[in-house]
């Protein structure tokens, strides 16, 4: 077992190799001689954001000696990161100071600088190299593991994307001591996405300490967070590419990018939008047979996030989203839902009726579970 106070080392096999993952306090300084090898004498790319530069960019100046070149590519924080524009401005950018086919990128930032810096090295000369540095919650224990980048278009979130792992992924929990609560908030939703269906002592730990991770204490975080990136690691080795069990992971996904879309990424963070999807998630589910103490005890959970509310949405504004989301298939848009706590399954051809008598009430009162 890892001590509280030393790194967790995790494994993921895909088709492309293995990407070790290392989360918990102390974990940039034991990759340290792995990345310096790694840098050596090469090209390196870091993008990230001025705020997260200023905050955390002096744990990788280290790195730097090691480099023939270094060169800081800048985006902006969040979803708007996340273009087709900015890709090109990044590619064009790494062109000019001399990128070759052995150049390094390094994400260093949230989810959405993780999503893009994948997606931009995935695509440049047919792909380089690239390392995750993840700075937020919901990025150690979700988006920086698994391969997936990508970029937004007007239509649809992560519209356009390929899968590219990472050289490692090294989740140093120490950034997470600046982190707002909000931000801690939208990253448990994650680690609550993943312990709902997959992890269910997880899910009680959650629901018995939740104050002290809203708090940031970071002894308390680090165990939490590398269970929840544990867990998603074992579901991706069996599923590397979406087929079948990973598309647990979308669970609260479906009607949370749709949500995030119809506000213009705005008034949100992504794991509040997901906290949403999931609880109307949890309306589909009973119809199904979950039993209501089940999606009482998640909804009972996410109330205590202290979530701040919907903004005004309309049901078939969110409907011809929900039609344009990338996961539908000619059976239909696949709906992740529970069946009990630590089990999922992915349910097919609901029907937009079905969806748009679920979505009034929703909208109108969002913790208000149906009647038992």
């Amino acid at each position: 077992m890892t001590a509280p106070d030393q790194p967790a080392h995790l494994a993921l096999r895909h088709p492309g190799g293995v990407t070790p993952i290392l989360i918990g306090l102390g974990a940039l300084p034991e990759a340290r001689a792995h990345l310096e090898g790694w840098i050596a004498g090469r090209g390196v790319f870091l993008l990230s954001s001025p705020d997260i530069l200023e905050l955390h960019g002096a744990a990788l100046a280290q790195f730097r000696p090691a480099a023939a070149r270094w060169a800081v590519l800048n985006v902006p924080d969040g979803e708007a990161a996340k273009t087709v524009e900015t890709a090109e401005r990044l590619w064009r950018e790494m062109v000019a100071a001399g990128g070759k086919r052995d150049s390094r990128l390094i994400a260093f930032g949230g989810g959405s600088v993780g999503d893009l810096g994948g997606f931009v090295s995935g695509c440049f000369l047919r792909g380089i190299s690239f390392l995750q540095v993840p700075t937020t919650l919901l990025a150690q224990v979700d988006a920086a593991i698994g391969g997936k980048t990508g970029v937004d278009l007007p239509e649809g979130k992560n519209t356009v994307g390929l899968f590219h792992h990472p050289e490692m992924v090294v989740a140093e929990t120490a950034f997470l001591a600046t982190l707002p609560r909000a931000e801690l908030r939208s990253g448990l939703v994650e680690a609550i996405k993943m312990a709902a269906l997959l992890d269910v002592g997880l899910l009680a730990r959650i629901e018995a300490d939740l104050e002290a991770l809203l708090a940031g204490d970071p002894a308390v975080l680090a165990p939490v967070a590398a269970a929840a990136a544990a867990a998603k690691v074992a579901v991706v080795e069996r599923d590397p590419e979406e087929a079948g069990e990973r598309r647990l992971l979308n669970f609260g996904h479906t009607l949370g990018h749709a949500i995030e879309s119809a506000a213009g990424y705005t008034g949100l963070r992504h794991g509040e939008a997901v906290a949403y999807g999931i609880l109307f998630a949890l309306r589909l589910a009973l119809r199904r047979g979950l039993a209501y103490s089940a999606a009482a005890r998640l909804a009972r959970l996410l109330g205590r996030l202290d979530l701040p509310p919907l903004p005004p949405l309309a049901a078939d504004d969110l409907l011809a989203l929900l039609a344009r989301d990338k996961k539908a298939r000619e059976s239909g848009l696949p709906w992740v839902l529970p069946e009990a706590l630590g089990e999922g399954r992915v349910v097919a051809g609901i029907e937009r009726p079905e969806l748009a008598a679920e979505l009034t009430p929703f909208l109108a009162e969002p913790f208000a579970l149906p009647a038992a």
